[in-house]
């Protein structure tokens, strides 16, 4: 392993899961990952120093605080020139009527579907609305299949998979849908986690189980009339 994946497994072992570790660095969670797999991680080698020593020596435990100690001491990249290089984003695209869908699978999913986030915060931003559909353990959900308790007004069909899962969809542009900037704070709150907090909502609002899995997840967006 490099010197990031070692001090990354230190901050573990004093209790911090790579997605702490992710949000300290203010960093997807995939790339503290990759200090596994793909030997990167170099750059944040200073910062994850510090706050390993804030940590261990410190005893400073409070996410935002570590996350500001490890902004100090992260440098950007650099072009061939010596340039600060830009950062490397992924396009949200929604489109002028507001429209835009984001799906993720159970790989994306077991890391809080990351992807997705930007697309909510940009809603949110638009005051757009949006649904969701869901997919999970037919033994997970609360209510029969097709049941208005569950998602009242959505005409389409609940999809069955030969796997035992079943899709549901919650919201509609018939229905009105969910406001997106509430969904955004509930994300905000879960650490950035969209897996999390579309379960919290589900098992709040008596929907699914609380050990149930989602499996896969699809959010979308559209303009208020």
């Amino acid at each position: 392993m490099n010197e990031a994946a070692h001090l990354a497994d230190r901050l573990q072992a004093a209790g911090y899961t790579k997605r702490d570790i992710a949000h300290i660095l203010d960093r997807d969670p995939s790339l503290v990952s990759q200090f596994y797999t793909k030997n990167k991680g170099a750059a944040f080698v200073p910062a994850l120093r510090q706050v390993l020593a804030a940590v261990e020596t410190g005893g400073i435990t409070d996410l935002p605080e570590l996350a500001a100690i490890a902004a100090r001491h992260t440098q950007r990249r650099t072009t061939a020139s010596g340039a600060r290089a830009r950062v490397r984003t992924k396009a949200v695209l929604i489109t002028p009527t507001g429209s835009g869908t984001g799906r993720v699978g159970a790989q994306a999913i077991a890391s809080g579907s990351a992807r997705l986030r930007p697309l909510i915060a940009e809603s949110a931003r638009r005051g757009l609305r949006l649904a969701f559909t869901v997919r999970l353990a037919k033994t997970g959900y609360l209510h029969p299949s097709g049941s208005r308790t569950d998602s009242p007004g959505i005409r389409r069909d609940v999809i069955q998979r030969a796997d035992h899962t079943e899709e549901r969809s919650y919201g509609s542009a018939q229905t009105g849908g969910f406001d997106a900037a509430d969904f955004a704070r509930r994300v905000d709150a879960a650490r950035g986690d969209v897996t999390a907090a579309v379960h919290q909502w589900l098992v709040e609002t008596g929907r699914i189980r609380p050990d149930a899995q989602i499996v896969h997840l699809e959010v979308r967006t559209w303009r208020p009339r």
